[in-house]
């Protein structure tokens, strides 16, 4: 009589469960490594996402240098404009802009703006009228006009409020003279941009070797480009 195979079938069978159980620790493993790997993936900081050029046009400092960098090319910008206005004989009251009256008593030494002391109105296109709000100011505001020392503006009383300043038209020296003055406040201005640029850098310790020393290099190189645009339009204006 044949032996019976039950026991052989009982060890098969324990084998072939214990196979089955190993395969599905193994696929257990598996799914948690590729759990943690998406983990891992997802949780990669924003920043790392984030182009260098980006992240770095919107830090706090780049921020801070472009500001003080703009304002100074504004500044810039609306000299020239005042210069451009002389150059072509416009005649306007932003001719006395520069004007700072040094009244008695005021709050800044440096002088108040003239439109906070008087009028300012054109008649006939070549002559300002300055009007003072009172009387007892009139000297101080002449003298303040002289004190500007803007080409081509001379005061003279008419009355005791009122100031007259008639504007020659330009000659070709008076030009040449407004660009020339133009062309030092340029370089004026190229210095305090490049003053801010350099500041930048050390606070973000950057320099040429640098990788994204380019990105930083682009903001000086765009207002300095800004600088020769205006100069060369007045430079047209001017002939």
């Amino acid at each position: 009589m044949f032996p019976t195979c039950s026991t052989a079938c009982c060890s098969c069978g324990h084998a072939a469960a214990k196979k089955s159980k190993d395969k599905g620790k193994e696929r257990e493993k598996e799914r948690e490594t590729e759990a943690a790997s998406s983990k891992k993936s997802k949780g990669v900081a924003t920043d790392a996402l984030i182009p260098a050029s980006q992240r770095i046009v919107s830090s706090e400092e780049y921020k801070k240098a472009e500001g003080k960098m703009q304002t100074a090319l504004e500044w810039f910008r609306k000299e020239v404009a005042a210069l451009e206005t002389r150059a072509t004989g416009r005649v306007t009251p932003a001719l006395l802009a520069p004007v700072r009256v040094k009244v008695p008593g005021a709050a800044d030494s440096r002088g108040v703006r003239l439109e906070e002391v008087a009028t300012v109105g054109v008649k006939e296109g070549t002559t300002l009228l300055v009007t003072v709000f009172e009387e007892h100011t009139l000297k101080y505001v002449e003298q303040a006009i002289y004190d500007a020392k803007i080409p081509s503006v001379t005061p003279q009383k008419l009355d005791d409020r009122t100031i007259k300043i008639s504007i020659p038209k330009p000659t070709v020296e008076t030009r040449n003279a407004l660009y020339t003055s133009a062309t030092r406040q340029a370089e004026d201005i190229r210095v305090q941009l490049r003053k801010h640029h350099q500041a930048l850098l050390k606070k973000e310790d950057i320099d040429k070797k640098s990788p994204d020393f380019s990105i930083y290099q682009g903001l000086l190189d765009k207002t300095l480009g800004e600088v020769d645009k205006i100069l060369a339009h007045l430079k047209k204006t001017t002939g």
